[in-house]
């Protein structure tokens, strides 16, 4: 196939291409308005455009090096390798990390190309709940755990109440409960700026909303929720300590189900999970739990990998990145 540089004119049918909203074009967009340096690339086979992605490139510091980032995209396949080889060499990328938007099991068991090395640190999950949105509400919620039913109808006798949002002010107040949460678990999540990027960049492509659900007025669980092609995603959120009682956090995710189904969308994409054999001691093990009593299919995906093209920088840099997450891991539990 013919490795060739994505240009503007070829924006819908780029979009058609791909398969996941960080690899659309307004997801470029976004990455590119937050000062990223992104490229979009399209293997052709008689000048027809068969595999679209884009590529991330940051800067590896005291170098002249770069990583590549290509987060949701195609199969790593020879195909890709050889564009990636070639895209490496150009942009003087020491490696390029991938993690595939491709679904393994037993029917699809994938090969990955041997180009291709399983990356020592992956940024997204490998596991994810995908719920089907094409059944009707009843039998929604009949798949779902009895428990979560629960959960749902008392919110609703407690006379919880879900707004869609799309105007800054709702967004506000969803910052507010992200970083509420974010400050209260302890983990990292982007900044204002980038959160704000987002919104303002798909909300004009009308590809965001934020779900907040209410109680006596006061906001106290909010979603983020983004489109693309025939799926929801839901890829941040935040939630008040106050009144959890009343089970807002499960309304508001019935309340995405639903909107989704309006929407005419097909699939309802958690953003990632746990494994089948999650450790009930794992951090992620309540919000894991939380995601699975809605009944969706719990996937996995073929993971993460470095296509490396400067072998002695990229073990150098894992290195340091490894000694640098050791460091910080101590001195949490030396500050608990």
């Amino acid at each position: 196939m013919d490795l060739r540089p994505i240009e503007l004119q070829h924006q819908k049918a780029y979009d058609a291409a791909v398969t996941h909203v960080m690899q659309s074009w307004e997801w470029g967009e976004f990455r590119q308005k937050m000062g990223i340096k992104l490229k979009r690339y399209g293997l052709f086979e008689n000048d027809k455009l068969k595999i679209a992605f884009q590529i991330t490139f940051h800067k590896i510091p005291l170098t002249s090096l770069y990583v590549g980032y290509l987060p949701k995209g195609p199969l790593p396949d020879k195909d890709l390798a050889r564009a990636l080889q070639q895209i490496a060499k150009e942009n003087n990328c020491a490696f390029i990390k991938l993690e595939p938007n491709v679904i393994t099991n037993q029917d699809n068991p994938y090969q990955v190309y041997p180009a291709f090395l399983p990356s020592p640190k992956p940024l997204f999950t490998k596991h994810n709940f995908v719920l089907d949105l094409t059944p009707t509400e009843e039998q929604l919620l009949q798949n779902m755990h009895q428990k979560t039913r629960y959960n749902i109808r008392l919110a609703e006798k407690k006379g919880v109440q879900v707004k869609i949002r799309t105007d800054d002010e709702g967004f506000k107040d969803y910052l507010k409960l992200y970083f509420e949460t974010t400050a209260r678990q302890g983990f990292y999540g982007h900044n204002e700026e980038y959160h704000w990027t987002v919104w303002k960049t798909l909300r004009t492509k009308d590809m965001v909303r934020v779900l907040i659900a209410y109680y006596d007025g006061q906001p106290l669980t909010a979603w983020e929720l983004v489109n693309f092609k025939d799926t929801l995603y839901y890829p941040y959120g935040g939630s008040s300590n106050l009144h959890r009682d009343t089970m807002h956090s499960n309304l508001v995710a019935w309340e995405a189900i639903k909107l989704g189904q309006q929407m005419n969308l097909k699939k309802f994409d958690m953003w990632g999970s746990l494994g089948p054999d999650a450790d009930p001691k794992d951090s992620y093990y309540g919000f894991h739990r939380f995601k699975q009593g809605y009944g969706g299919e719990l996937v996995q995906y073929i993971g993460t990998y470095d296509l490396v093209a400067d072998q002695q920088v990229y073990m150098l840099f894992n290195w340091i990145d490894k000694f640098t997450a050791l460091k910080v891991a101590l001195l949490k539990l030396l500050n608990k």
